[in-house]
């Protein structure tokens, strides 16, 4: 079954397209890396796949459910989806336990003791088990982001969105993070990712899209696509950043 599918996505920004046309599905399980120029509408189309940005035109399917349909009910459908930003976006007066339990008290309707299990759980999953009782200023950008992922997680997602979530860390904080990404794929996690990470999309990816002014000019194998491209703006683009 397709996990996510776009289609025809258009998105306009005033006399600005973002987004051109694009055709997109995740399938159950795969996970796709996105790469590309900045500027090539990347980041819009994931915050398009859960309406974060609502689309210009073209349609957005989870599963059998289109959540660009009139009277859909969005919040509902986009909680099975999680997402994950380059920001951290946690509270900073929460410790990391709360941060973790906050949405699925609140949302889920789970019992404290029942959230903060799970939590727990969670923290152990992405190595921060140990720091539970902390807050957020006092974790390095890589424990942060790492908490972030378990706050998405903790709502028990069918796919997750990934928007260049290492581009705001130092390079030596960059391996925890996507050590947890690929955990994630070895569990068939369906994931959407934006990356500049080269080495990870090659490694982790089942497919890869490069996009570059807001159409996908080529996708396929990773291998394929970044180390033998077919089209030369894939080829100008790695040529930049391998």
């Amino acid at each position: 079954m397709t996990t996510i599918r776009a289609q025809g996505l258009v998105k306009r920004f005033g006399d600005n397209t973002v987004l051109d046309g694009v055709d997109l599905e995740v399938a159950e399980g795969e996970v796709v890396c996105v790469i590309g120029p900045s500027g090539s509408g990347k980041s819009t189309l994931l915050r398009c796949l859960n309406l974060l940005e609502l689309p210009t035109a073209g349609r957005v399917f989870l599963g059998d459910e289109e959540l660009t349909a009139p009277g859909c009910a969005v919040d509902a459908l986009r909680r099975r989806v999680g997402m994950v930003f380059q920001s951290f976006n946690l509270f900073p007066h929460r410790t990391v336990l709360d941060n973790v339990s906050l949405a699925p008290i609140a949302v889920l309707g789970l019992d404290k003791a029942t959230a903060h299990a799970r939590a727990r759980e969670l923290l152990g999953r992405v190595g921060l088990a140990d720091r539970a009782g902390e807050y957020p200023a006092r974790l390095s950008g890589g424990q942060q982001q790492r908490v972030a992922i378990a706050r998405a997680l903790a709502m028990e997602p069918e796919a997750m969105l990934f928007d260049e979530v290492t581009s705001a860390l130092d390079p030596e904080l960059v391996k925890d993070v996507l050590g947890v990404m690929r955990s994630l794929a070895e569990a068939s996690m369906t994931m959407a990712v934006v990356t500049h990470e080269m080495g990870f999309a090659r490694e982790v990816a089942d497919r890869v899209i490069f996009m570059d002014g807001g159409v996908i000019v080529e996708q396929g194998d990773p291998a394929q696509v970044l180390e033998a491209p077919r089209q030369e703006r894939t080829r100008r683009f790695l040529s930049l950043v391998l």
